[in-house]
């Protein structure tokens, strides 16, 4: 038999009282299709509830609309171009991964004594796995797949290899029963490490990936047919002529063969779009309910939000890349700890994937690293105390995809959004007049003492952040990662 000595006594109580976390992450969902933003039809029950309990942010912004570099960024805490982790490492051109040396934050809880796993898409590195960045355990979407198929074909005698789906890119609806489904399994194999944690003597940290409702957008049924394309309304980007734009804005549309595209087609897509959203959501609500059942809920500090919207359709594209539309860098993101962060809405500038660090690290007192480690500012007081988080503005970044390098940088602020698009003509939104961002008003006269306030502002705040882009001497950012 073991006997503990007072301090360690002191320590185990206190850990056990340290709150349990939950983190959801889900793949291209534009925060005006979650049904709490009161903007689209789409039926979120599950997720409006995390929001009608805890914080609903209403400008929160992605560092950079790519999966794998927002990912990277969340986990280190830093803009990925600080590493340069500039777009997806698996696609064509190598790129830089943040390296395993670095901070994740992810390492820094399971080492105040958490238990940790991860479950779903792992889009964090291309050649090392989970428990290389602090997670005991760990489920990824491959192996979630294999059992998707071998419980699909059990059931059927058929393999899910040979399921067509004619509409590529555009999406279909799938016949795998649902709960045979992706987000389903994801959902069952979380609840398993809740349960299995819930019987230990230590706090937990779960972070669930959901792949969905990423193209192709391939929901079962009833979700298939739960939303009519003839009652989708169209986006409001849809008509987007590009006059006065950067020319990669059409090239994108050319580059997905989309310039004849009608509506009544992108309808369909939106419809599986919708309906995607809805079948994740109830998946996370399978979590939840299960969180409440094992009487866990109140002492679990919840969080959703995504690495990036989703164009959709809107100004004739799909997916993402190049631009700096609200339809990808708008995100939606919920904070939610029972008797700790009252039910509210926040209207202030934040960083999803940046602030959301220091913020947990602060709910669930463990010590922020020192110096300039981290570039998210914690929602701690702002959340906790109702003091007045000072940012009034949100920056995001691009640098290029699978159809070439093309760098931007983006700040919203008063309404207002400017690009800088390093290769071409830079933009300027009038977010309040022009909400769907059709007309680029960079050379109006009477908005340029604007333009130079907010060139100034993202100037300041790349430098702040190291970026590369604005021209700073090598030896000047290898004496700054020193500090």
């Amino acid at each position: 038999m073991r006997y503990f000595n007072i301090l360690e006594v002191f320590e185990i109580s206190n850990l056990k009282k340290s709150p349990n976390l939950l983190f959801i992450m889900c793949d291209q969902q534009r925060y005006d299709c979650i049904g709490f933003s009161n903007i689209r039809p789409v039926k979120t029950p599950n997720i409006d509830n995390l929001a009608k309990k805890g914080a609903w942010f209403t400008n929160a912004y992605t560092p950079i609309p790519v999966c794998a570099p927002a990912r990277q960024a969340l986990f280190c805490g830093k803009r990925p171009e600080y590493y340069g982790a500039l777009w997806n490492f698996h696609i064509t051109h190598p790129v830089c991964e943040v390296p395993q040396d670095a901070y994740f934050y992810t390492r820094h809880i399971k080492q105040q004594g958490y238990n940790t796993a991860f479950c779903g898409k792992w889009n964090v590195s291309g050649s090392l796995q989970p428990d290389k960045y602090g997670f005991d355990i760990s489920v990824t979407s491959g192996e979630i797949s294999a059992e998707v198929n071998k419980k699909y074909f059990e059931a059927t005698g058929n393999k899910t290899s040979d399921i067509s789906y004619p509409n590529g890119a555009f999406g279909d609806p799938c016949p795998i029963p649902l709960e045979y489904s992706h987000t389903h399994i994801l959902a069952e194999k979380a609840n398993g490490f809740i349960n299995n944690f819930a019987k230990q003597d230590k706090p937990w940290f779960i972070n669930i990936d959901f792949p969905e409702p990423h193209l192709p957008c391939r929901p079962s049924a009833p979700f298939d047919a739960m939303y009519n394309p003839s009652d989708v309304e169209k986006w409001g980007g849809f008509d987007d002529d590009f006059k006065g734009k950067p020319y990669m804005h059409k090239q994108q549309v050319i580059n997905w063969n989309l310039e004849d595209v009608t509506w009544e087609k992108m309808a369909r897509t939106v419809a599986l779009y919708y309906g995607y959203i809805s079948q994740y959501d109830d998946a996370i609500g399978k979590i939840i309910k299960n969180l409440e059942d094992t009487g866990q809920i109140e002492n679990t500090l919840i969080v959703y939000t995504c690495d990036h919207g989703d164009l959709c359709g809107s100004h004739k594209m799909l997916d993402k890349h190049y631009v700096m539309y609200e339809d990808l860098v708008h995100v939606p993101f919920i904070i939610r700890y029972d008797n700790h962060i009252k039910p509210q809405t926040f209207d202030g500038y934040v960083h999803n994937c940046l602030d959301v660090v220091p913020t947990i690290l602060d709910f669930l007192g463990i010590e922020k690293p020192t110096g300039n480690t981290l570039h998210g500012e914690s929602l701690y007081n702002a959340l906790a105390e109702d003091e007045k988080l000072e940012r009034d503005f949100a920056v995001s970044s691009y640098n290029g995809q699978q159809f070439g390098l093309y760098s931007c940088r983006s700040i919203k602020i008063d309404g207002y959004k400017y690009v800088w698009n390093l290769t071409d003509i830079d933009e300027l939104y009038d977010l309040n007049a022009d909400p769907y961002e059709l007309e680029n008003i960079i050379y109006d006269e009477a908005k340029k003492d604007l333009l130079s306030s907010l060139r100034k502002k993202l100037y300041d705040e790349l430098l702040r952040c190291e970026d590369k882009m604005i021209g700073s001497t090598k030896a000047q950012l290898l004496e700054n990662r020193k500090m």
